[in-house]
């Protein structure tokens, strides 16, 4: 089977890894931190990084052809479970308001660290895009 790279121009180059990988209809989704377009972590907490980490997945589904609920898998890299966890309301909100309320199988992961310092968070995802 064949596979398609997937960078979207909105995101920061990537350098020895791919944003995505479409393989048939599937959508295998690189581990997005909250790296904005000009390589920098956005300031603040975990809301915001969960927010921008979020926004990059979203991105490359999206230019794979995907929509939000076409995820059926989600892992999300923390280095502070406890923060995620006492933010875990807003967190919840703002993926309703991006993605809906149909949520695919999930992990929460703690980590001592992630590639940039700064970064609290890290996500990475599986979706299987249907035929529209």
């Amino acid at each position: 089977m064949s596979h398609q790279t997937i960078n979207p121009e909105s995101l920061p180059k990537p350098s020895g890894f791919a944003h995505g990988i479409l393989a048939g209809n599937t959508v295998f989704l690189g581990g997005q931190t909250a790296l904005d377009k000009n390589m920098n972590i956005v300031p603040g907490g975990i809301v915001e990084q969960f927010t921008q980490a979020f926004t990059n997945v979203l991105t490359t589904l999206r230019e794979a052809g995907g929509q939000p609920e076409d995820l059926v898998n989600v892992t999300i890299y923390l280095t502070d479970v406890d923060d995620y966890m006492a933010n875990g309301r807003e967190i919840g909100r703002i993926w309703r308001e991006m993605a809906g309320s149909q949520y695919p199988a999930m992990a929460g992961i703690g980590v001592t660290r992630l590639w940039q310092k700064e970064a609290l968070i890290e996500i990475q995802g599986i979706a299987v895009i249907p035929e529209r």
